[in-house]
Parts: structure tokens; sequence; C-alpha cells
């Protein structure tokens, strides 16, 4: 299958590249730099360059390009950029692929679980309604840019992605140090709700999405078994055989990440993969401990022969 991807070089677009070429499919990058190869197509959604005439033949995209949000705090000129880098992008790039006079298939783009905001412990479906705040605009403003390509037909998945875990990048990486000093600790009071998801499912549930026809709209990429931060860290600091009695309190969260620790780290968002489940999506590591006990048993013994 030939697939264009868009975010090949970011922390889940690396793996999913990755992946998806050892299953045998023919990739297409778009890049923001120079192209050097022949698999690789230059953009610039803000200057709205692209030349369309190479996205002939495609069938499916997957669109993961965006600001990082998880990085710096969120000031004026910070938002501006997490919103305007994919509602441009993303329209863009469905106004690019309307043209086509051989349009793909499906469009599997991403979006956050951000759309729900901060909801306690009330379950979340893909049919609940979006919440408020920042991310939660974001996400909204992000999925609607895909209009132009529904318009066309083209079928459009929006992932909805959670804390994605791996040694190797994201939240998880960042809590590692920490923990494996033995400083880590709930964040907050530790009651709020995380949704999280294994870096090797959530590329299964790309390629689930992919597959599936039936499959249109919101996907929730998270598994089935949301937690509590505070079970969280206690399941992280098991695993790494460490305490966990080193809480960050809420303030201090707020002192070092501003708006953003309020949306990413304090906010309560129990959300339910439904569609995936009604799908017959098979999750690997579904439960917490046994996904971390996978994800770090390498990095624990590399961690433990440092220190011998």
């Amino acid at each position: 299958m030939t697939i264009l991807i868009s975010g090949s070089t970011g922390f889940i677009g690396s793996a999913l590249t990755h992946h998806l070429r050892s299953l045998g499919h023919f990739l297409l990058r778009l890049v923001r730099s120079t192209s050097s190869s022949s698999s690789e197509i230059y953009w610039d959604p803000e200057k709205k360059i692209l030349d369309v005439s190479r996205l002939e033949g495609i069938e499916v995209v997957i669109h993961l390009a965006g600001e990082n949000v998880a990085t710096g705090r969120w000031t004026k000129d910070k938002k501006r950029k997490i919103l305007e880098s994919r509602v441009k992008g993303t329209t863009f790039l469905c106004d690019s692929l309307a043209q086509l006079s051989k349009r793909p298939k499906a469009l599997v783009s991403a979006s956050a679980i951000g759309y729900y905001g901060e909801r306690g412990e009330e379950f979340l479906t893909e049919e609940s309604p979006p919440g408020r705040g920042f991310l939660a605009e974001v996400c909204q403003a992000w999925e609607a840019a895909t209009e132009g390509a529904k318009r066309v037909g083209i079928r459009v998945v929006h992932v909805r992605i959670g804390m994605v875990l791996s040694p190797k990048g994201g939240a998880l990486q960042k809590m590692l140090f920490p923990f494996k000093l033995g400083l880590g600790g709930k964040i907050g009071t530790g009651n709020q709700f995380v949704s999280w998801i294994t870096l090797d499912d959530l590329l299964n549930i790309f390629l689930h999405c992919i597959s599936r026809n039936e499959l249109q709209g919101a996907v929730n990429g998270v598994t089935p078994n949301p937690v509590t931060q505070s079970q969280f860290a206690n399941s992280l600091g098991k695993v790494l055989k460490r305490p966990a009695v080193f809480p960050m309190p809420a303030f201090v969260a707020r002192l070092l990440l501003g708006e953003l620790a309020d949306t990413l780290l304090l906010a309560s968002t129990r959300v339910k993969p439904l569609r995936l489940l009604e799908t017959n999506f098979k999750f690997h590591f579904p439960e917490l401990e046994e996904a971390l006990r996978h994800l770090l048993l390498k990095t624990s013994s590399k961690f433990k022969d440092s220190c011998d």
C-alpha cells in the first residue's frame, strides 16, 4: 500500500514510519526541509507550497504534523503555534487531497483526548460532547479542519490519542529518571484519571483504522483501563522497585508549567475506546502494570547495570 505520512520525524511518527515499512508498505513523507530523496515531498502549509501532482496514486494518508504541546510553557505565542500548526496544516493538506483526480481512500488524522477536557470521574466515549479549555478548543478546530477531505468522499478517522507510553519518548521517558532515583510520586491529589496507551498498541490502532472501512470520525486511542494518577505512580514505582512517595503538589506543577500543568497533568480524563472494542481491536497490553513491565524490563536492567 502507498501511504503518505506527515509528522514522520516526531515521537509517534518515526515509530510508525519504521513499523509501516517493516510491513512492506511504500511510504511518502511530507517534510518541511528541502527533500533529499524521492520518498520525500516538500511542503510549507503556511505559504501553501506543495506539489499536488506528487500525491497522485496515494492510497492512504496519515496526518500527525503539529507543534508539540508538551514542551515549554503555554505562552500566547506558543498557543498560537499549537493551534495554527494543526488547523492551517490540516486544512491545506485536505484541500490539496481534494484536488486529486484519484483521491486516497482514507485520511487517518491525529487528535487527542484533550478534546474532552477536565471531566472528573465521568466515563467518556467517542459520543461524549467536547469539554472546555484551550486544548479542547484546539482539538475541535483540528478535527473540523478535515472538512475538505470529507466533502469529496475521503473516509476520515480522528485518532484521539491519550498518554503514549514508551521509554524512548513522551511522558514516561520524562518520569523514569526521578522514579529510578526513588523521587517519584503522585501529582496533585492523584485522583485524576489518566487514559493511556502503549506506543506499540497505538501503532496498531493506526493500522486498524486504515483497514476497517466502517471506522470513521472519532476513535479513542487509549486502552479500556484508565487509572488514577496515584495508581499510575504506584505501578511505575512497583515495576521499577522504587518507592513512589514524593508527591508533586498541584501548585508546584503550576509554578513549573503554568496552564500546561492543569491540562496535561492535573486534568482528569477517563476515556473508553468504544469504537475499537466494537470493531474487535486486540490490545496487546490493556493493563498498566503488565504494559510497564514489558516496556521497562530492558530499561531497568540497563539502569541497574550502570549503577553496579
